[in-house]
């Protein structure tokens, strides 16, 4: 179905090819996984698939890429939209008609398909992925992960035979994501649809794979096998992997289920070792408090009278289903989202009667999408800009980026990052100002694992500095090594606030994998394990 034959993608003035000498076939009816790091060329893989590059991206395509027996170099993206779909990082910037029911009827109307057969086909995909009471809903008033369920149902609509994702459950709840990936499994075992999906959040992703695609990046080749045999030595896998290989099991289980098979000896040996304390309270000043908070949006409530507090030193992971308002909450807190009730106080101060320029040095948001808060043309000059307006020591910026995301020269045009390396800037010119107050929403989509640890330790270095950090995410593995503390909400309400292994183990939703793996035990991350092991613990064989 799907053929490149030593095919390379460069892009002018790149000092190497983003791609080079891809021999890689994805036959029908598989589901392949393509996984790599930050800015290794997935995207690029990707869009060459539907002829996106180079019709539209530029630069040079050598060698050949076949779909459904088309060459690409001589079919545009629109003589491939009847076998290939695709949808984008960013859902918003692809969106064409202004509500949910008509954004999923236009791409059956381009294709010119008869009234009878869109209705029905509207009513299908509603059901199928849970937007039924959205269908009349702006989609400028949705929630970042209901517009990626809306992206994601433009596509299927027109019933493509090949589906083509990036990162299609980065700003999904966890639920939500495993909804619309047994959705995506349905399709290929039962109407042999091929989809090739690029995920960083592979815990996610991983067991439903027939092939995984590692995207090494610097032009080196791609390697394509069986999920295991890929995953065993590749520099970006899974937690549940991680601890397979922490553990010595043999084959790497993908899925809880198969690790937890194998786990009784490494749970044996572990509970002679008690996990770490995370409930140590937090003792710094209060740096922001909301109480009896209420906000809404066209009559329709967001927020139903929450209070809660945050305090200097602590990173408080705010969790919650898609349009639950998490996103509200942030906005009340740096000022955008003026309360309908309640008050709202940051470092001493009230958000929304704080000038532009002051706010900052209260409080910094880094929103789910990082290119609103980037205007520069260069990176170097968003990295200056960024020391000038907070004041900094020149280079601030420009170190703590680089911190994030290596490699990234400073002369290029902050659009043609990838949204990861979009994220990781964006990232650096919020934190260099160290504001006393950190919110972030969903700051790990795009960020590979590698760069989501180096997350971890500058929002450790912000807490241990006296900062409060509160970052709104569905990513559990992030809540697991960072959060000392977690807030759920639901339809607008505060339902928990505790310790995060308090939270997260005892939901099924929003545990970790290894949390999973090791119930009942306390669990939570694979490093957290290999260090108990470290200790001188022997798995029993």
């Amino acid at each position: 179905m799907i053929r490149f034959e030593d095919a390379g993608v460069r892009f002018t003035d790149a000092d190497r090819p983003v791609l080079a000498g891809v021999d890689l076939r994805i036959d029908e009816g598989e589901l392949a996984l393509v996984v790599g790091r930050t800015g290794s060329g997935k995207t690029t893989l990707l869009r060459a698939i539907n002829g996106l590059v180079p019709h539209f991206s530029g630069g040079t395509l050598t060698g050949r890429v076949l779909v459904d027996g088309r060459d690409t170099r001589h079919h545009r993206p629109r003589d491939l939209a009847d076998v290939v779909g695709y949808v984008g990082q960013d859902p918003l910037s692809g969106f064409v008609s202004d509500n949910v029911e008509d954004e999923l009827a236009y791409g059956m109307e381009s294709l010119g398909l008869p009234a009878d057969v869109m209705r029905k086909r509207v009513e299908e995909t509603l059901d199928l992925l849970g937007l039924a009471d959205l269908r009349d809903r702006p989609l400028a008033a949705l929630s970042g992960g209901q517009q990626q369920r809306v992206a994601i149902g433009s596509v299927l609509t027109t019933h493509p035979r090949i589906l083509v994702l990036d990162e299609p459950t980065s700003a999904l709840d966890p639920l939500a994501a495993e909804e619309v990936l047994a959705t995506l499994q349905r399709l290929v075992h039962d109407l042999g649809l091929t989809v090739v999906l690029a995920e960083h959040r592979l815990e996610r992703v991983a067991q439903y794979a027939d092939r995984v695609v590692l995207v090494p990046g610097d032009g080196r080749p791609v390697v394509s096998g069986a999920p295991a045999d890929v995953l065993a030595d590749a520099p970006v896998a899974p937690p549940v992997v991680e601890l397979g290989r922490i553990a010595g099991w043999q084959p790497l289980p993908l899925a809880v289920r198969d690790a937890r098979r194998k786990a009784a000896p490494l749970r044996e040996t572990l509970t002679e070792v008690e996990p770490p304390d995370r409930e140590t309270a937090v003792t710094g000043d209060v740096v922001a408090e909301v109480e009896h908070l209420v906000a809404s949006y066209h009559q329709v409530p967001a927020l139903r009278g929450i209070s809660a507090t945050l305090r200097r030193g602590e990173v408080v992971a705010l969790m919650g289903r898609n349009g639950a308002g998490k996103s509200t909450l942030l906005k009340a807190l740096v000022g955008t989202k003026r309360p309908s009730g309640g008050r709202v106080v940051v470092d001493g101060q009230v958000p929304t009667e704080l000038p532009p320029a002051d706010l900052l040095s209260h409080v910094g948001l880094v929103p789910q999408v990082p290119g609103d808060l980037l205007y520069a043309t260069t990176v170097g000059d968003e990295c200056t800009q960024a020391d000038r307006d907070g004041d900094l020591t020149a280079g601030t910026t420009q170190e703590l980026f680089a911190r994030l995301s290596t490699g990234v020269p400073l002369d290029q045009h902050p659009r043609d990052l990838s949204e990861g390396q979009r994220l990781t800037l964006a990232l650096a010119i919020v934190l260099a100002a160290e504001p006393p107050l950190v919110l972030l929403d969903e700051p790990t989509r795009g960020l590979d694992y590698t760069a989501k640890h180096r997350l971890v330790e500058i929002l450790r270095d912000l807490a241990a500095d006296g900062h409060a950090v509160l970052l709104a995410t569905h990513d559990v593995e992030l809540v697991a090594e960072v959060a000392t503390r977690v807030l759920v909400v639901a339809d607008g309400e505060l339902v928990a606030d505790g310790p995060t292994a308090d939270v997260v183990v005892s939901s099924p939703a929003f545990a970790p994998q290894v949390a999973k793996v090791l119930a009942p035990q306390r669990w939570l991350t694979p490093t957290e394990v290999a260090v108990a092991l470290a200790s001188g613990s022997r798995i029993p064989r």
